[in-house]
C-alpha cells in the first residue's frame, strides 16, 4: 500500500492510498479520514460507497463529512467504484463498465476477470484497512449514494453481523426493476435472474434478510427517482418485513452532492450513536 496524499483537516488526517488488488487484478485507490485520537485507540468506521461515474474523490472532496467524523471520533473510508486500467474492459455507456461496478462479483466474460467489487469491499479492502489503520473492525457502519446506496443496502443486508448500522442516500433500491440495474446485472451476471436477487435490496428482504433499522434520505426533486431509484419499493419491503426504517423524502433536493452534503453530518451522527453504543 502506498500513500498518494495526506492533508490535515478538522483535527484529523485525510489520506488517499493505492494498492495492488489481488481480487480485481488491478491497482485500486481509496481514501481514509482518521480523526486525531489517543495512541492505541481503535476507532469505529463508516464505509461510504459512491455512485455511477464516481471515484473515491467525489465524496472525499465534496461530501463534507470530516467535521462530523472528527467530533464523533469515527473514521471514514471511501473506496473506488470499479477496477480501472488499460487492461480492464469498458463500455461506451456511463452506467456500465469502469465507474459502474455495481458492487457485484461478475460471472460473465469479459467482466469476470476484474469486476469483483463485492469481494473487494466485503473481504480484501477490510483486511487491508485492519492491518494498516487504527480501526475497530467490530464497530463498522456502511452508507452510500445511488449505485453506492444499492451497494450499502445489499452488503449490509448480506452481512448483518458485521455492520452495526446501514444508511443510504438516493439508493437504487431494486436493480431488478430499473433500467440501470437490468443492464448491469444482465451484463455482469447473465440472464438468469435468480442470480440477481442477492444484489437487490428488496429481493434480499423478501428472501428473509433483515436489519435492526435503516436510515434513507431521498430528494423529491431527484430526476432519477421514478425510473431508476423507486424508493417506494424499499418502503413497502421494509414495512412488510417489519424493519424499522426511517425513509425520508426531502422536498426540493436533487441527486447531487449538494443534497448529500446537506444530510451527511446527520448520517454520520446517526451511525456514530450506533457504532459507539
Amino acid at each position: 500500500m502506498e500513500q498518494v496524499s495526506a492533508n490535515r483537516s478538522h483535527g484529523g488526517t485525510q489520506g488517499v492510498y493505492t494498492h495492488q488488488s489481488k481480487v480485481t487484478g488491478t491497482p485500486m485507490t481509496f481514501s481514509v479520514f482518521v480523526p486525531d485520537h489517543e495512541p492505541g485507540t481503535k476507532l469505529p468506521v463508516l464505509w461510504y460507497l459512491s455512485g455511477l461515474t464516481c471515484t473515491h474523490a467525489n465524496v472525499t472532496e465534496k461530501g463534507e463529512f470530516r467535521a462530523a467524523c472528527a467530533e464523533a471520533g469515527i473514521a471514514f473510508i471511501a473506496p473506488d467504484t470499479s477496477p480501472r486500467g488499460d487492461d480492464v474492459p469498458d463500455d461506451e455507456g456511463y452506467d456500465f463498465g469502469k465507474g459502474a461496478g455495481f458492487y457485484v462479483d461478475a460471472t460473465q466474460a469479459p467482466w469476470a476477470a476484474h469486476f469483483k467489487m463485492r469481494s473487494y469491499i466485503e473481504q480484501e479492502l477490510p483486511a487491508l484497512v485492519a492491518e494498516h489503520f487504527p480501526i475497530h473492525m467490530g464497530r463498522q457502519g456502511i452508507t452510500g449514494h445511488s449505485m453506492g446506496g444499492h451497494g450499502a443496502l445489499t452488503i449490509g443486508l448480506r452481512n448483518p453481523d458485521r455492520f452495526r448500522s446501514v444508511s443510504a442516500f438516493s439508493p437504487i433500491v431494486s436493480p431488478m426493476n430499473c433500467p440501470w440495474g437490468e443492464k448491469a446485472l444482465t451484463g455482469y451476471l447473465g440472464a438468469d435472474q435468480t442470480a440477481w436477487r442477492e444484489y437487490d435490496a428488496c429481493a434480499l428482504i423478501e428472501d428473509g434478510a433483515r436489519l435492526p433499522d435503516l436510515l434513507v434520505d431521498q430528494g423529491e426533486a431527484d430526476n432519477f427517482l421514478h425510473e431508476q431509484l423507486k424508493t417506494g419499493l424499499l418502503t413497502m419491503a421494509c414495512k412488510k418485513a417489519g424493519i424499522p426504517a426511517t425513509i425520508r423524502m426531502q422536498p426540493g433536493y436533487d441527486h447531487s452532492y449538494y443534497f448529500i452534503s446537506t444530510f451527511m453530518a446527520e448520517h454520520v451522527r446517526w451511525h456514530a450513536a450506533k457504532l459507539k453504543a
